[in-house]
């Protein structure tokens, strides 16, 4: 594939168990991307289901969306296999992932930065040798009181959040599809306005 490729992963755990976690977050933007765009995604040979789309319809610029098959904490391995048989650098990755710092219901984009203790992206920037990739990170907010942070991201989404969800999941969606199409900068200016 040509250099305009995009590669788009979300994270998550593989299996019916996990799916409704808020951990598996990044894997349900990428059934949103998925649907919008009519594709089902098909096992890789990377160890993770792909899929190849048109970013904002025909014409649009190529991404390859994806989630690995692996849990969490080795997403770097199918990442950096999708990665190199498609031809795609780091700065065109983009990883989405659940982020306990942002509240739920928010989404915000960055280039690079700090793992924030996320198993996820570790093994991708370790797999990667780099963590100057793009993230599109989708707020879950803090484990209320004294719940442990691993537990409470392995929990399923509170019934009220549910409600809230699909919203997200498009407003993650669109994200992914603005710094696609506008590049990080401009992407930034809109995703993260205040709402009115």
């Amino acid at each position: 594939m040509n250099e305009d490729t995009w590669l788009v992963v979300g994270l998550g755990n593989p299996g019916p168990k996990y799916a409704g976690n808020r951990h598996n977050v990044g894997a349900m933007v990428i059934d949103a991307l998925a649907e919008r765009s009519g594709v089902r995604l098909r096992a890789h040979k990377a160890g993770a289901a792909a899929e190849t789309i048109r970013v904002g319809g025909p014409g649009g610029a190529r991404a390859v969306i994806a989630v690995p098959h692996s849990y969490m904490n080795v997403s770097g391995g199918p990442t950096k296999g999708l990665a190199s048989f498609f031809s795609v650098p780091p700065e065109r990755t983009i990883v989405i992932h659940d982020e306990l710092d942002i509240p739920f219901g928010e989404v915000r984009l960055k280039r690079g930065g700090g793992e924030g203790g996320h198993n996820g992206l570790r093994s991708i920037s370790s797999s990667f040798g780099t963590k100057d990739y793009l993230r599109v990170r989708v707020g879950i907010d803090r484990p209320p009181g004294r719940m442990d942070a691993a537990a409470y991201v392995l929990k399923d989404f509170s019934s009220t959040e549910r409600k809230e969800l699909p919203f997200l999941l498009d407003d993650a969606a669109d994200a992914v599809e603005l710094v696609v199409d506008k590049g990080l900068t401009d992407a930034q200016q809109v995703v993260h306005a205040p709402r009115p």
